[in-house]
C-alpha cells in the first residue's frame, strides 16, 4: 500500500526534506489534511484505504502543497500554507 505509506511518513515527518516544505495527506474527494489530523484519524484512513470505502477517509498518498492560495484542512480547518504561496498575490 504506497499510499498508507506516504501516509504514516507525512505524519512522521510533516516537513519534506530536504527544503522543510510542508506534507499534507491527499484525500480521495482531493481534499487536503493536515499531520495533527492524519494522526487523529488513523485507523479511520487505514480502514478506509484498504477497504476501498468511500467514506471520506479514503487516502491516495502525501505530497507538498507547492504553490497556491492557502486552503483549509478538510478535518480540523486550520490553514495549509503552500511551499511558495499564491503566485497571484502581487
Amino acid at each position: 500500500m504506497r499510499a498508507l505509506d506516504q501516509v504514516k511518513r507525512a505524519i512522521r515527518e510533516p516537513h519534506a526534506f530536504p527544503g522543510g516544505y510542508p506534507v499534507y495527506v491527499i484525500m480521495a474527494d482531493g481534499a487536503l489534511l493536515c499531520g495533527n489530523c492524519a494522526r487523529a484519524e488513523y485507523r479511520q484512513i487505514v480502514r478506509a484505504t484498504k477497504g476501498g470505502f468511500r467514506d471520506g477517509w479514503k487516502a491516495l498518498g502525501a505530497q507538498v502543497y507547492w504553490e497556491g492560495p492557502a486552503i483549509q484542512c478538510a478535518h480540523c480547518s486550520k490553514p495549509l500554507e503552500s511551499a511558495y504561496g499564491d503566485p497571484e498575490i502581487n
